[in-house]
């Protein structure tokens, strides 16, 4: 009779294990490895890692290119979407980032959290033929962006105290200022503040709830001034709709009218 209690038991697989350590290692490797480099890395022997990396071809999760360098595909992320809270949002949110660009006339981005970092999951352009933007699948350090504060600002501690561990090391001056920002962001409801990675660009960001009012996902403009003076609206109007949408879009997710 089983007590219901989770086993503390460590289960081994070395196959598999191997084969996640390979794409866990291409994972953060942007012009990819070859076979040797990836066998250096892992510390272990090429013809251990030959097998799996075979297998991983005929799967589809990486691939060899001319310069015998092995790269991911996007077949995890395509499987990522196939997660039905994520499938739902993106197909959700689509509709209503279209609506916001075209409002704004900015372009626009959706985040989540993935293992620490900011994961891009849904980018639209504007009707404009100036815009900056952000590629889709594009990884971002929390404490540099936008969105990382703002999915930051509606945690509780514990989660909060869980990504600042797991997103790697920062200057104490550069950790003060985020836990400030996401300080006010909790106040406001948003982020609207200079980009900390282009100049000139205001980042506006608001949060996405899902039904039990977790946030699982930002919004994000990198909001830019056109010097021909054809802005639809100024940044704060800019600001204001997308916190609207925003709101809309939580309250689709089930959160209730209350966030």
């Amino acid at each position: 009779m089983q007590s219901g209690r989770p086993s503390t038991r460590v289960y081994t697989a070395p196959a598999l294990s191997k084969g996640l350590d390979i794409l866990e290692a291409l994972a953060s490797e942007r012009n990819g490895q070859t076979q040797v480099e990836i066998a250096k890395r892992l510390e272990r022997s090429t013809s251990e890692i030959y097998r799996m990396l075979a297998v991983l071809r005929q799967r589809g999760y990486v691939e060899l290119g001319p310069d015998d360098r092995y790269r991911l595909t996007t077949k995890l992320f395509e499987i990522a979407h196939r997660h039905p809270p994520i499938r739902r949002l993106t197909a959700i949110a689509g509709e209503e980032m279209q609506r916001l660009a075209n409002r704004i006339d900015q372009s626009v981005h959706l985040c989540i959290l993935h293992t620490g970092k900011l994961l891009v999951i849904a980018q639209v352009d504007c009707p404009g033929n100036t815009i900056s933007t952000v590629r889709l699948g594009a990884q971002f350090e929390i404490y540099n962006s936008a969105s990382g504060r703002v999915l930051a600002a509606f945690m509780g501690a514990r989660e909060l105290d869980h990504l600042m561990a797991i997103a790697g090391p920062t200057s104490e001056a550069e950790r003060a200022t985020f836990l400030a920002d996401i300080a006010a962001i909790r106040e406001l409801g948003y982020y609207q503040g200079p980009s900390l990675l282009i100049e000139g660009v205001v980042n506006l960001s608001a949060p996405v709830f899902d039904d039990s009012g977790t946030v699982i996902a930002a919004i994000t403009t990198p909001f830019i001034r056109r010097l021909s003076g054809t802005e639809t609206m100024c940044v704060d109007a800019a600001r204001a709709v997308m916190v609207e949408i925003c709101r809309d879009l939580s309250r689709r997710m089930g959160s209730g009218a209350a966030i």
